[in-house]
């Protein structure tokens, strides 16, 4: 169970600690010239937009077997964070509190 809220009402429950997926990736460079070119005429920039959806999935996967190892079966408060490493390179951070339901 994975989910944002902080507050379980009527449901005991024992936090079990923080856990994080953090990932960083980079664009190809034939991609990383076509958004800039797409960045000109403007619109949405699928490469980017691909990469992101990509590293954010990776994250969250890799905080679910964080929080599995801890013997945890939901994740409470999950937010992402991301920034820009370098031209076409993103971290993306997935962060939340294990618990046991």
């Amino acid at each position: 169970m994975m989910m944002t809220t902080t507050v379980l009402t009527n449901v005991d429950y024992e936090v079990l600690g923080l856990v994080m997926g953090s990932k960083v990736r980079a664009v190809h460079v034939g991609r990383d010239i076509m958004a800039a070119l797409r960045n000109l005429v403007g619109g949405e920039v699928k490469e980017y937009s691909e990469l992101m959806r990509r590293v954010r999935q990776a994250a969250l996967e890799e905080m679910i077997e964080e929080a599995k190892k801890l013997g945890a079966n939901g994740i409470m408060g999950i937010q992402f964070s991301s920034a820009q490493i370098a031209g076409g390179m993103a971290e993306i951070i997935a962060y939340g509190t294990a618990v046991k339901i």
